[in-house]
């Protein structure tokens, strides 16, 4: 399996099921694409830049070894260089594609994970890293089957209406409803504290466990449908 994501941390989204299957036995290959640089945050007072991308990315490693999973950590900016036009943002995002590509191509996954069109947060890194590894996914014929999922949030599961826009998928669309045990749950809470310049000092794994547990012990996604036919029409 190849898990697809943005920041160091957000891996955090779908850690219970990276820690099932990894203990299952299954070859679990994480990449978090972007380095952490603008991670700051009302906890910490943690300065933006170079000294906290090295932080950060020990942080991910101590992450990943607790999940059990192979770690590849790329260099790119958060924001993709955004701030830069495009000669700074567009060059830069063309350079992950490719790399993301060159991660498909050695590792041959039979599944894929990554962020939806919601970015889980609506975080433009979000959107960018999932977009992108699923122009990799459509971009040929990969020679073996491989299904993409997008992890989403059930709309029913969120109690403002704002949310339910930004964020929520209705039901019908997220047919894949993984189970974990109370044991990956666990290893995902031990893992989420590695990352101890993004979170609250005061938040326990107790407190990881619960708010994890309030929509079940469940990971929701959406798999990727592709055409079974010709068509001439869009109204089919």
């Amino acid at each position: 399996m190849l898990a697809v994501f943005a920041h160091p941390d957000d891996e955090s989204t779908v850690s219970p099921i990276l820690a099932k299957y990894a203990r299952e036995g299954a070859k679990v290959h994480l990449v978090v694409v972007t380095d952490g640089r603008y991670g700051t945050n009302d906890f910490h007072d943690h300065k933006a830049g170079d000294e906290l991308v090295v932080t950060r990315r020990e942080e991910m490693k101590c992450a990943a070894e607790l999940l059990g999973v192979e770690l590849t950590q790329l260099n790119f900016h958060d924001q993709l260089r955004a701030a830069e036009g495009y000669d700074g943002h567009v060059p830069h995002a063309r350079e992950m594609v490719k790399q993301l590509n060159d991660i498909v191509e050695r590792t041959k996954p039979d599944a894929i994970i990554t962020w939806g069109p919601d970015g889980g947060s609506t975080h433009m890194d979000h959107r960018l890293v999932g977009a992108s590894i699923t122009q990799v996914y459509l971009s040929k014929d990969w020679g073996k089957p491989t299904s993409l999922y997008f992890y989403g949030t059930p709309s029913v599961n969120i109690e403002d209406s704002e949310g339910k826009i930004l964020r929520g998928q209705a039901s019908k669309f997220l047919r894949t409803k993984v189970s974990y045990t109370d044991e990956d749950l666990e290893m995902a809470a031990k893992s989420y504290r590695c990352h101890y310049t993004q979170i609250d000092p005061m938040l326990t794994e107790e407190d990881f466990i619960e708010r994890r547990s309030q929509n079940g012990k469940y990971i929701y996604l959406r798999k990727f449908e592709a055409p079974i036919s010709d068509s001439d029409s869009v109204f089919e």
